[in-house]
């Protein structure tokens, strides 16, 4: 499905996902302890060999839209079920289970950093699903009611031409 954007009057093609390649706090790790205090994959990361998380996705439904907004986000987990997840990625037999979001995905005036979640793990080699707790927070709102697709690009556009 095409669309003519009402930010950059441009035609997209599809919506695209956007992504957040670490937590907030391996970020607040200064560059030269990094190596040693921060293990850093794709879908999982420990911080200080205490503080662990798991990448997932928070979908936002978009009105009159084929598919969801992804936004790959991260989220905290006490460590015992950061190894059971870390030693069955692909299954949904595990969780879900409660963490802090850790990325601040600017949606809204509010920051989302450490907003209650829980995290759901999907069969397959899909990233966990996050769900919000049901709050006033514009992001929570948004994942529970839905956004247009103008809105949606709005969004996408703070990332992607920033």
């Amino acid at each position: 499905m095409s669309y003519v954007c009402s930010c950059c009057g441009k035609t997209h093609k599809g919506l695209p996902d956007v992504g957040f390649d670490q937590p907030a706090l391996a970020l607040d790790v200064p560059d030269h302890e990094r190596d040693l205090r921060v293990s850093l994959g794709s879908d999982l990361c420990v911080v200080d060999d205490e503080h662990h998380f798991v990448r997932g996705v928070i979908e936002i439904p978009v009105a009159d839209y084929a598919s969801s907004l992804g936004i790959g986000a991260w989220v905290s987990q006490k460590a015992e079920n950061f190894q059971l997840y870390a030693g069955r990625p692909d299954s949904s037999s595990i969780g879900p289970f409660f963490g802090w979001l850790s990325n601040d995905v600017g949606f809204g005036d509010q920051s989302s950093l450490h907003l209650k979640a829980m995290v759901h793990y999907r069969d397959g080699s899909q990233r966990p699903f996050i769900e919000l707790e049901p709050t006033v927070h514009p992001l929570s709102v948004a994942q529970r009611e839905g956004i247009t697709l103008d809105a949606a690009w709005t969004f996408v556009h703070k990332w992607i031409d920033p």
